[in-house]
């Protein structure tokens, strides 16, 4: 492993407590760079909002590589939608699933909105679903669990009911994952779409984060900042193992000792 993997704050100009607010504070709050900027002024401190930025395409990534380990699992019913971000002009889909509880599981960014794209969404979710359960696994079933294929971890902990809105990808793409084999047969798909005010409630929180920014300008910078949106919003609901939901300071706390950081 390199020094630069172990310590991704290494030969930054700025202390690293000072990176990780700066980054923390844009990914949770809705700041633009030069509202950060006027707010490190105000802090004695003079940090451009372009080199915000660079830092956030940086350690947005970094953020949810550390935080994806210490992860609560989510349970078996899963609310799955997408909503629109604008990109160069563009809008383009953001596939999003929560839980019954409303905890985040996953999220993709997509430039189409189709069964091919929802299919993918399945499938990096069904992945990320069985990475958290079997992080959750007591250590007498860790033999077990490690033995099973990740194919076959995904079976083994795959959702029980998936509800959706009313379009029409998402029964191909679920049809198509069961004959492949990714799904098993019994899971249930409900296309209602009441049953989905949760997750659609849940977008509201990434949008009104995407707003001070006005759009992206390339798809990468998107996807690079959504990864840290999505994974502050699961730290500030709770999923932070030994986190509760509303407890700032043990939210600050979490992210800083991820990185070797006294909070």
């Amino acid at each position: 492993m390199s020094e630069q993997s172990q310590n991704p704050f290494k030969w930054r100009h700025f202390q690293t407590d000072i990176i990780l607010l700066c980054v923390r504070w844009y990914l949770r709050y809705s700041l633009s760079y030069r509202d950060l900027e006027e707010i490190m002024v105000e802090r004695g401190l003079h940090v451009d909002h372009t080199t915000i930025y660079r830092w956030v395409q940086h350690y947005a990534p970094e953020l949810d590589k550390h935080c994806r380990p210490h992860l609560k699992a989510c349970n078996d019913s899963w609310k799955v939608d997408e909503t629109s971000i604008k990109v160069k002009k563009v809008w383009v889909s953001l596939y999003r699933a929560v839980d019954s509880e409303g905890n985040t599981l996953e999220f993709l960014l997509s430039p189409t909105r189709d069964a091919e794209a929802a299919q993918r969404f399945f499938r990096k979710a069904l992945q990320s679903s069985a990475r958290l359960a079997s992080q959750a696994f007591p250590m007498h079933e860790m033999e077990t669990a490690s033995s099973l294929s990740p194919a076959s971890l995904a079976q083994e902990l795959a959702p029980r009911v998936i509800n959706v809105d009313k379009n029409a990808a998402y029964p191909k793409a679920i049809a198509d994952l069961k004959v492949a084999g990714v799904l098993p047969q019994y899971v249930e798909l409900r296309q209602v779409k009441y049953l989905n005010n949760l997750i659609e409630q849940d977008h509201r929180f990434i949008k009104r984060l995407t707003k001070p920014g006005m759009g992206f300008f390339s798809f990468e910078t998107a996807r690079r900042t959504l990864q840290g949106f999505e994974i502050m919003n699961m730290i500030r609901k709770g999923q932070g193992q030994g986190v509760e939901q509303g407890e700032i300071r043990d939210q600050v706390t979490f992210i800083a000792k991820l990185f070797g950081v006294i909070a």
